[in-house]
């Protein structure tokens, strides 16, 4: 059984339970607006120590300057997060961030990403938001995943995530 909590600073240790690992067959690239689909074909491990180190730092860092997070834990395992991004972004200052989201290999299309992410939309409407910010990975499962939960591609792109992660697909879901 699945549960869900706020995740706390001491529970910064737990993404390390975390199986990131995909196969990729598709990626998408925007254009003009419109998505394009690409064949890929490759295999993405999970984290190494490096990976693992900067994950735990951005999630401290929102912890501590206002950010919130959801686990998904079976037992003492953790399974599945998602973290909301403390600053307001946007023209209207009114869109909150999706700052990590990741569910292990396992536990995909079992409902847990959705949950989290329903938790974090929840929590973003209480602080004053009208949309949530998500600069998604061009995997085809992440960019299916928002687009099914309510995400639609935004023409305006927040420049500093742009600049962060110029291949990402990003996305704007009204709360």
């Amino acid at each position: 059984m699945i549960s869900y909590r706020e995740l706390l600073i001491n529970d910064i240790h737990h993404i390390e339970d975390i199986d990131r690992s995909e196969t990729i067959t598709y990626i998408y690239k925007l254009k003009g607006g419109e998505l394009q689909e690409l064949q890929a074909s490759h295999e993405c491990p999970s984290w190494d120590k490096e990976a693992i180190i900067e994950l735990k730092e951005r999630l401290l860092y929102e912890l501590v300057s206002g950010g919130k997070a959801i686990g998904a834990f079976e037992a003492d395992r953790m399974v599945g997060f998602g973290v909301l991004a403390h600053p307001f972004r946007g023209a209207e200052q009114n869109q909150l961030q999706i700052d990590l989201m990741y569910v292990s290999k396992a536990f995909r299309r079992m409902g847990i990403g959705t949950e989290i992410l329903n938790q974090l939309s929840d929590e973003a409407r209480k602080r004053g938001a009208a949309y949530l910010y998500i600069s998604s990975t061009e995997t085809q499962s992440a960019v299916f995943f928002y687009k099914s939960n309510g995400s639609q591609i935004t023409n305006e792109v927040d420049p500093e995530l742009f600049e962060k992660e110029p291949l990402d697909i990003h996305m704007l879901k009204k709360l």
